[in-house]
């Protein structure tokens, strides 16, 4: 059966119709899909910014960031925005030993603390050549935690039973369906002094401070920025650009420097996600690697 004319003109539009929506998502998807690149701004020498933002759970994105900024001779210095309560030590700890690895190097790199730099996001802040926060910066936490979930009496109140098969009477250590025995926070808290006792001793390294000194501020207080730079636990209070000034300085760059700043790479299916579902994903994720060893502030997180 052929067409009408009517037919044929209204076939034709949904066609054109159908090929650009296509154009459109394509465009879309090539510039949100866009590879690492910098930003330049202003004029005058390099500052490369690297950027720690929200719950430590891997290291990877900003340890690669440092790396590509030491070893390019174009940046005089380098920049580490720290807006973090900290999070997982391992993740903590590798970030901790580039920025070391970085400054031994003879690449300055100057931390500026944001709301909160804490735990973990002091941790990594520790082998910085200066660290500079806002006096009303949340700081220090300095200390390890590990909490357990125990659901054995709601299971018990709906009728679940749960059956453990293992080898090792340590292998379900924290298990959320029973509660720990006595022996077993023994065996806990044996590994959180261990890894507490790396924390202070970065510490000490970092601020150069005796151990026991050290130990004083490791209580897992939290201070403000001013209170820290009256104990020395940081060096200077000023704000993100009187860091920028000081990176600038300490890479030897006369007047305004040029920031260089990494997009992050994002596909149109992470962009798509992350509108969605926001930061859940990691939360979920970060919970889900739970019984954990962190350096982190507890809740509640002050903003």
């Amino acid at each position: 059966m052929a067409l009408s004319k009517s037919g044929k003109w209204a076939l034709g539009i949904l066609g054109a119709l159908f090929v650009l929506f296509i154009f459109f998502w394509v465009i879309i998807f090539l510039f949100l899909s866009r590879a690492d690149d910098s930003v330049r701004i202003g004029r005058g020498n390099n500052v490369a910014v690297v950027e720690l933002e929200g719950i430590i759970i891997e290291s990877e994105k900003v340890v690669n960031q440092l790396k590509k900024y030491s070893k390019n001779r174009n940046i005089n210095a380098i920049l580490l925005r720290v807006d973090s309560p900290g999070g997982g030590v391992a993740a903590s700890q590798e970030i901790y030993e580039e920025v070391k690895r970085t400054v031994q190097d003879g690449k300055p790199v100057v931390v500026s603390m944001g709301a909160v730099a804490a735990s973990g996001g002091y941790y990594v802040s520790l082998p910085a050549s200066a660290i500079v926060a806002n006096p009303g910066t949340i700081t220090g936490s300095i200390g390890v935690i590990s909490q357990f979930f125990h659901v054995e009496n709601l299971l018990d109140k709906i009728g679940v039973d749960v059956t453990t098969v293992k080898s090792g009477r340590f292998k379900d250590s924290g298990s959320m369906y029973r509660e720990m025995s006595e022996f077993e926070k023994a065996y806990w808290q044996d590994l959180m002094d261990d890894v507490y006792e790396q924390f202070v001793s970065a510490v000490a390294s970092g601020r150069e401070l005796e151990l026991d000194k050290a130990y004083e501020f490791a209580e897992g207080k939290i201070y403000t920025g001013r209170q820290a730079y009256e104990l020395g636990l940081i060096d200077t209070l000023g704000t993100y650009e009187d860091a920028i000034r000081l990176a600038a300085e300490l890479g030897g760059i006369d007047g305004e420097p040029d920031i260089i700043k990494e997009r992050p790479r994002r596909t149109f299916w992470d962009s798509l996600t992350m509108s969605l579902l926001g930061n859940y994903t990691g939360i979920t994720e970060s919970y889900l690697k739970l019984p954990a060893v962190q350096y982190r502030m507890p809740e509640p997180i002050i903003k």
